[in-house]
């Protein structure tokens, strides 16, 4: 028995070596989600819009920004060399009352903790998402005031649509709150903004170049002359996580729109200038919107076609799953977004995703563009562990991220039957595998049993990957567990491989060998986590062997999986994912939040990731499992609509299961879309045996 799994098998090869997904699927209905005003105004609830080269704009839900990463952030060499632009736009709404003028500020910034400028939360109506695009309505004065937002596709720009709704002439005054900086970073002093206005479109020009353009059909137009004044921003997610929380940015009145009885609508559009989105105009809003709904909608349905599974998760998931696709200049190609807003692309996360991303929602020619681009990148049979968000090189300490693309790859062809590709990529698979059997970096080598042997001092190599200056928090060297079942199925990728394309295995006998020596890891009725150099055993309890049994060349019994199983449902199991250290151990530390190096001294040691329990959710369904499998993932069906919105949280903390870490994680959509995909077809071949029964 291989870990319960069985291998995939390979599909005949075809004419067209691609076989894409069913050309234009029938359309879906949006994917929404309605929220009160109470619910509208959580600060903790995040909306994401990526524009596709690593860029982003991120706020709370009812558009109050909470993070230094907050507004837009656009990348000058795609996915890296992030800046931050705007924080906010300035939105006032002017009526004429009976006492005279009354001006009311509709957007909200928190300059303190709960101390707001602006009145936004308080007319706040309700918000909605639409396919995660993002309505929020307000009310004030009998004026009703919609606003969209959305990002258009390679664009490093932010879409701001208003419809104003009014029985009375209205104004509304547009501009912005910016900021010239490095995303990570912060001003301590007002940045030095020149403003420079020319009819609709205004420059704000710092180190960089920040194009607004105002679209007003129907209005009459106001260009103002340009006051810029300095606003202080309270960050409170900063704060929780002891950054620093709070800078000073530079705002500035732009426009003044006159609406006639009635109302009518106007767009903002903020964009950074770089030498990728340069060239790219939003001339027509509103048509860009349309085309981006419908984008969506047609990846929405594109994914409940692949799968099957036509319901609205699948739906929200391939949405969500396109923000972490982007483009990469140098080395070029399609890369995976780790997780937003800090991190950039991830060797191990982007192998790890992939098949959610991309194989589950229909986008192989993504999938292979994908591959192609880390293969490109191989040193020494190894792939980037990350690329530097400086865009100067990548760090290559990783033992799993060149096994994860023999998974992934492996996975590719299964799905696609692409078997030109296979042949292509043969040999570099075994250029992987050859570096592995004879050494590479990092004492990265195969032992003379045939298993992986990885580490070297204040070197982390493994996902479990955290450094705290020289201290190497999990360093688990030697032999871990997980580690040896992605070499055995790199092994045995390859020779399945070789099998679909009429060629000899070249690494049969080394994946005998080690697969004969991985009884190893099972000593006193429970597996090793690790085994050291000289073989002796960590029996910490961590979700790292359901990893490595889930993989389908990983040898084992009914009665090993059974007690592997109930150590896990025991100990590590929660709501939300598995904990990385018993909470029995005790070294566990169960509070995931303050400062970074609180955080990260838990990251590994006890915090809860939802990404592994996919493959305990695969143990389940290969032991027949279907309802305890399902049961598993309700905690995270759920937690969808609580952090990052259509998203999965990267990491909750062991004790109170709070969202911690980025509320956008790639791995975490991708395995969760896996597991409810792998979930639902167990559900409905049950379904169908017990109809036929």
């Amino acid at each position: 028995m291989l870990g319960g799994v069985t291998a995939p098998d390979f599909p005949a090869p075809e004419p067209s070596a691609l076989r894409l997904p069913a050309s234009d699927p029938a359309p879906a209905w949006p994917v929404a989600a309605t929220f009160g005003p109470q619910a509208a105004r959580n600060p903790d609830l995040e909306v994401l819009l990526a524009d596709g080269l690593g860029g982003f704009a991120l706020s709370s839900l009812a558009g109050v920004p909470t993070r230094c990463y907050s507004g837009l952030v656009v990348s000058a060499q795609p996915p890296v060399q992030r800046a931050a632009q705007l924080v906010s736009p300035y939105e006032v709404l002017r009526l004429d009352t009976r006492q005279g003028v009354r001006e009311v500020a509709l957007h909200a910034l928190e300059i303190a903790p709960g101390v707001f400028e602006g009145q936004g939360l308080d007319v706040l109506s309700g918000a909605a998402l639409l396919d995660l695009l993002p309505e929020r309505e307000q009310a004030v004065g009998g004026v009703t005031v919609r606003r969209r937002a959305f990002s258009p596709r390679g664009s490093g720009a932010v879409v701001f649509l208003y419809e104003v709704h009014s029985r009375e002439p209205v104004n509304l005054v547009l501009g912005g709150y910016f900021v010239d900086r490095d995303m990570h970073a912060v001003h301590r002093h007002a940045p030095d903004l020149a403003f420079s206005a020319a009819g609709r479109e205004v420059a704000v020009q710092g180190e960089r170049l920040t194009r607004v353009t105002v679209h007003a059909p129907g209005a009459a137009l106001g260009t103002l002359a340009p006051r810029p004044f300095t606003q202080r921003v309270y960050y409170r997610h900063d704060a929780a996580r002891g950054e620093s929380d709070h800078e000073y940015v530079r705002g500035a009145a732009l426009w003044d729109l006159s609406f006639p009885a009635g109302g009518g609508r106007a767009a903002l559009v903020v964009q950074g200038l770089t030498p990728a989105t340069g060239e790219v105009a939003v001339d027509d809003p509103w048509a860009a919107y349309a085309q981006e709904a419908a984008r969506r909608r047609a990846l929405a349905a594109q994914a409940q076609a692949v799968t099957g599974v036509r319901d609205d998760l699948v739906a929200t998931l391939a949405v969500a799953a396109d923000a972490y696709l982007v483009r990469r200049a140098q080395p070029a190609g399609t890369t995976v977004m780790a997780g937003y807003p800090w991190f950039a692309d991830w060797g191990r996360d982007t192998m790890i995703a992939l098949t959610g991303l991309t194989l589950l929602t229909g986008r192989w020619a993504e999938a292979r563009d994908i591959l192609q681009t880390f293969l490109r990148t191989l040193r020494r049979g190894l792939i980037p562990n990350n690329f530097h968000e400086d865009g100067a090189g990548a760090g290559y300490n990783t033992v799993d991220g060149a096994l994860w693309l023999a998974v992934a790859l492996e996975r590719y062809v299964a799905v696609t039957g692409d078997l030109d590709f296979a042949r292509a990529t043969l040999p570099r698979l075994r250029e992987v595998l050859d570096w592995h059997r004879r050494g590479t970096d990092h004492g990265i080598r195969a032992d003379t049993d045939g298993l992986l042997l990885a580490g070297e001092a204040g070197v982390q190599l493994t996902w479990m990957d955290v450094k705290i200056g020289d201290w190497v928090v999990t360093p688990r060297h030697g032999k871990p567990v997980e580690i040896q079942g992605l070499w055995l199925g790199a092994l045995g990728a390859e020779g399945r491989l070789a099998a679909a394309l009429g060629q000899d295995a070249q690494f049969a006998l080394l994946l005998a060998q080690a697969q004969a020596s991985f009884a190893r890891f099972w000593q006193a009725g429970a597996y090793a986590d690790t085994l050291s150099a000289q073989g002796q055993p960590d029996h910490s309890l961590r979700p790292n062997v359901a990893l490595a049994l889930a993989l389908p060349d990983t040898p084992t019994t009914p009665a090993q999986v059974a007690a592997a199983v109930g150590d896990l449902e025991r100990e590590l199991l929660t709501p939300l994912g598995l904990h990385t250290l018993s909470p029995l151990d005790p070294r566990y530390k169960g509070n995931y939040g303050g400062a970074q190096v609180q955080r990260d001294a838990a990251y590994h040691q006890g915090t809860v990731w939802p990404w592994p329990l996919t493959a305990f959710v695969e143990l389940l369904l290969a032991r027949g499992e279907v309802a305890q499998a399902r049961a598993a993932l309700h905690g995270l069906l759920g937690h969808v609509w609580e952090a990052g919105l259509g998203h999965v949280s990267e990491v909750f903390s062991g004790q109170g299961l709070r969202p911690g870490g980025c509320p956008f994680q790639a791995w975490s959509v991708a395995e969760l879309l896996r597991a409810h995909v792998l979930v639902a077809r167990a559900e409905a071949q049950l379904s169908g045996t017990q109809t036929r029964n």
